[in-house]
């Protein structure tokens, strides 16, 4: 068996209209300038203190959680709202699901998301029941920590070697290298694609097609 593993956000789905509002309503609500839209997508992939963190490194710790707790109460908000309509599928992400899938593949996600999140995402588009293993930031450490991809293997049942982590993010690329998984790479998210190669990505895909057309190639 192969295992394709998946980030979430800038991979899967288009989040960050979103992301970017629920930021900036948690900087807002401490008096804080909100980070430019720039800076906002540079962190999505990480968890949400390391992010908070990346993002106001002067501040303190319990600066950071306590932005941290204000983004998912914004982001939750915005979910309230049907604001998950402003987070779509990449163009072709749901047949390349179904086409990997098809071909044998198993499949997984490892994400910064909570566990609530994820879902509501994923069965909004109508994929959640495709995924074999669903690792998030609420029962890991932020990436690159390879342990998401650690339990996405063992409820796989497959090796290192049989996996690829699939990511927008040098952090996506870093964690599966942690793991010994070979990365690639994927150009329409939030980091460049000479980011990824610097970063270790063994490919990077233009598009969806192409994206499949790596896996079995």
């Amino acid at each position: 068996m192969k295992l394709a593993v998946f980030d979430c956000d800038g991979t899967l789905i288009d989040s960050q209209v979103n992301i970017i509002r629920a930021m900036a309503s948690s900087f807002q609500r401490h008096g804080l300038a909100a980070p430019d839209s720039h800076a906002t997508r540079r962190i999505v992939g990480l968890s949400l203190v390391e992010a908070m963190q990346a993002l106001l490194p002067e501040a303190g710790h319990d600066l950071h959680l306590s932005l941290a707790e204000d983004y998912k109460t914004a982001f939750q908000r915005l979910r309230a709202d049907k604001a998950l309509d402003a987070e779509p599928l990449y163009p072709g992400i749901r047949d390349l699901l179904d086409a990997l899938a098809g071909d044998g593949w198993l499949l997984a996600v490892a994400t910064g998301k909570s566990d609530r999140g994820l879902k509501l995402a994923l069965e909004h588009h109508g994929i959640h029941d495709l995924f074999v293993s669903l690792q998030t930031a609420d029962r890991h450490p932020s990436k690159p920590h390879p342990s998401m991809l650690h339990a996405a293997l063992a409820d796989a049942g497959v090796g290192h070697d049989k996996a690829v982590m699939i990511g927008d993010t040098i952090f996506d690329i870093a964690m599966g290298q942690a793991a010994g998984v070979t990365g690639i790479g994927v150009d329409w998210g939030y980091h460049e694609a000479d980011e990824l190669i610097e970063a270790g990505a063994a490919h990077v895909a233009r598009d969806a097609d192409h994206l499949l057309a790596i896996l079995n190639g």
